[in-house]
């Protein structure tokens, strides 16, 4: 008997229930004594398979059509043979189910319903992308954030949760505590950055952002203050660069309408 466990198409599949029923009627036939040589290989052949292959095992016409007439009685070596009664399970045993109308018209539902709802979430995400990259970019008109949450980068730089590029503070300019020009000024930084944070830690911090100073059509990008919003903070009711000025932790820095000086950074002067 060739193996068509898994390999023939035209196959009937048997459920899990069939499978355990059909091994029990076939061990039943293995135990009488009428069956001819022939039909014990073939049974015990079956009952291999099924063992194997469990639920998966797929049955030809032929083959199921053989099992029918030897464990039904038909066919078998003597008047002695047991027939069978033919119940709804047994019938259902040897029956090839082929593939209804409904069964298709089912997987054409299945399928559609899966395409639609991949198209939905495909057009909501590339929405989201927009909406994202419009909401990302700098505005020329304030929006004012009380409380934000942030964190602090350096002594006037800080950077909004959510938000893909820092907000650069204006009016002052603090120590550089990355590339410090020379040891004391990245000390300093280092202060003007602790004290930045102590002073949001402490206080009701309300962010605003502002216009950057640079040419028309450069804002939001690397030529317009490297792609960084530009902002005020005001703890309390007052600017932190003013606090940070007052302390000796930044000077002045103001800068024109489309353009800024040079940026003031004094603190390594012998």
């Amino acid at each position: 008997m060739r193996d068509t466990s898994n390999s023939k198409p035209g196959g009937a599949a048997l459920l899990l229930f069939e499978t355990e029923h059909l091994k029990g009627s076939i061990r039943t036939a293995l135990a009488e004594t009428t069956l001819t040589p022939w039909q014990r290989n073939f049974l015990s052949d079956v009952l291999a398979r099924l063992e194997r292959y469990g639920s998966k095992t797929r049955l030809s016409d032929k083959q199921l059509s053989k099992l029918h007439q030897i464990l039904g009685g038909e066919g078998r070596g003597g008047p002695a043979g047991r027939q069978e009664p033919r119940t709804a399970v047994n019938t259902r045993l040897f029956r090839h189910r082929p593939r209804s109308l409904l069964s298709r018209k089912r997987r054409r539902r299945l399928a559609r319903d899966i395409t639609i709802v991949a198209v939905i979430a495909l057009v909501g995400f590339f929405y989201s992308l927009f909406e994202i990259e419009k909401t990302d970019q700098p505005s020329s008109i304030a929006s004012v954030q009380s409380n934000p949450a942030f964190t602090i980068t350096d002594g006037d730089t800080v950077h909004v949760s959510g938000e893909r590029a820092g907000t650069r503070l204006v009016g002052f300019n603090t120590p550089e505590k990355f590339s410090p020009q020379c040891e004391y000024e990245r000390q300093l930084g280092e202060r003007a950055s602790a004290r930045l944070r102590e002073l949001v830690a402490h206080g009701s911090a309300r962010l605003s952002k502002v216009a950057c100073a640079c040419p028309p059509g450069t804002e939001g990008t690397k030529k317009c203050n490297h792609g960084r919003y530009c902002g005020t903070l005001l703890v309390d009711g007052k600017d932190v660069g003013d606090i940070l000025i007052s302390e000796g932790l930044a000077v002045p820095f103001i800068c024109g309408e489309t353009g800024c000086p040079p940026t003031p950074r004094p603190w390594c002067k012998a």
